[in-house]
């Protein structure tokens, strides 16, 4: 039987916690990871009804995309919503598992899934973040060459885009001398020795770093390994914040507005004034996202497509750009589809649930 371990595993190669923002807390909150799954329900909250529909469906594993517990708990009490629900968790024995902001932050999550919805072309990270790569740089006799890069890539290095198993390699000689208590691979104790090596370059995200290196100390033939990681300011453009796309056709801001009541499913939008351009380019930021007014506005958006926005935040539009509020439970819900898709592609021997609790606090009369 799958256990818990096995789909956390797949959720975080393609959403790295590492990717998380630092006042996030995702990653399995209660539960043990290694039972075996009975079924799955996917939520965008967990709230106290949607543990009561998970024990109804016999589902022992609830994916959320907001966390349950975002700051540090000091008592389990049961005084408020919070305590409540991990008490009942851990007595039904339900494992819940967060996946928030990082799920936000790759080019295949949430923002992406609102591309989809409505339908835009040519999608791409509309922040992309830095500081995310590191370059490892190793010298290996030519004869070991292949089977260190081979580890290398295994290990999550050589990865830049759309393309895999990227390295750089250039020849030259390397020098050492083993003195006594050395077990050199090559050479003699206390002998100058010259070796026709390469030079290997290879990109890697900061937080594989470890795990490549031990790769590296594992298939090196040499008793002491020569390398070099260093930080790069690099960006990474598959990881970032929301997300810039196209419409097929333009459409008037009027004609916009209805297209994105239908696709999302929306009863109301908030937004600001029409500008006299037909709408084609349209940023995408689920939840809250008046953080990238302003780089919507540089990469000459037409409409930015959000939630959460505060009063005075409407008026940095400045006649640029067409500021949409649609709600954040709104913005976020379809991340169930998404979660749905991920896994019923990898596994099909437990069920997995949408469920079906409208979680919003937020009523329109």
């Amino acid at each position: 039987m799958t256990k818990i371990k096995e789909v956390i595993a797949l959720l975080e190669q393609i959403a790295p916690p590492a990717y998380q923002e630092s006042y996030d807390n995702v990653g399995l909150q209660t539960g043990n990871p290694q039972d075996a799954i009975t079924g799955v329900l996917l939520t965008l909250d967990c709230t106290e009804a949607v543990l009561e529909e998970a024990i109804a469906n016999n589902c022992n594993l609830i994916i959320a995309h907001h966390p349950v517990i975002f700051k540090p708990l000091k008592k389990l009490t049961g005084q408020n919503a919070v305590e409540k629900i991990i008490i009942k968790a851990i007595q039904h024995n339900l494992a819940i598992y967060a996946c928030h902001t990082n799920l936000d932050s790759v080019s295949t999550g949430v923002n992406n899934k609102i591309c989809q919805k409505l339908g835009l072309v040519n999608t791409r990270i509309l922040a992309p973040k830095s500081g995310l790569f590191k370059k490892l740089i190793t010298f290996v006799p030519l004869n070991d060459t292949k089977k260190v890069l081979h580890a290398l890539h295994q290990a999550g290095a050589g990865t830049l885009g759309n393309y895999q198993n990227v390295s750089f390699q250039a020849k030259g000689i390397g020098s050492f001398q083993p003195v006594a208590g050395a077990n050199p691979a090559i050479g003699e104790i206390n002998q100058q020795e010259f070796v026709d090596e390469n030079r290997i370059e290879v990109l890697l995200p900061g937080y594989l770093e470890s795990k490549v290196v031990a790769a590296l100390l594992a298939a090196h033939p040499y008793e002491e390994v020569a390398y070099d990681v260093i930080s790069l300011a690099n960006l990474n453009q598959q990881v970032g914040a929301g997300m810039l796309g196209e419409l097929p056709a333009g459409l008037s801001g009027p004609e916009f507005i209805g297209y994105l009541k239908e696709k999302m499913a929306l009863s109301v939008v908030k937004h600001t004034e029409f500008l006299k351009n037909k709408i084609k380019r349209v940023a995408v930021c689920g939840g809250t996202g008046s953080f990238l007014i302003k780089d919507a506005i540089r990469q000459q958006a037409d409409v930015f497509v959000t939630a959460d926005l505060k009063y005075h935040e409407y008026f940095d539009a400045e006649n640029k750009i067409v500021l949409a509020d649609i709600g954040h439970y709104e913005s976020e819900v379809y991340t169930k589809e998404l979660f749905y898709d991920i896994i019923k592609n990898n596994f099909s021997n437990f069920a997995v649930l949408l469920s079906k609790v409208n979680t919003n606090p937020v009523r329109y009369s």
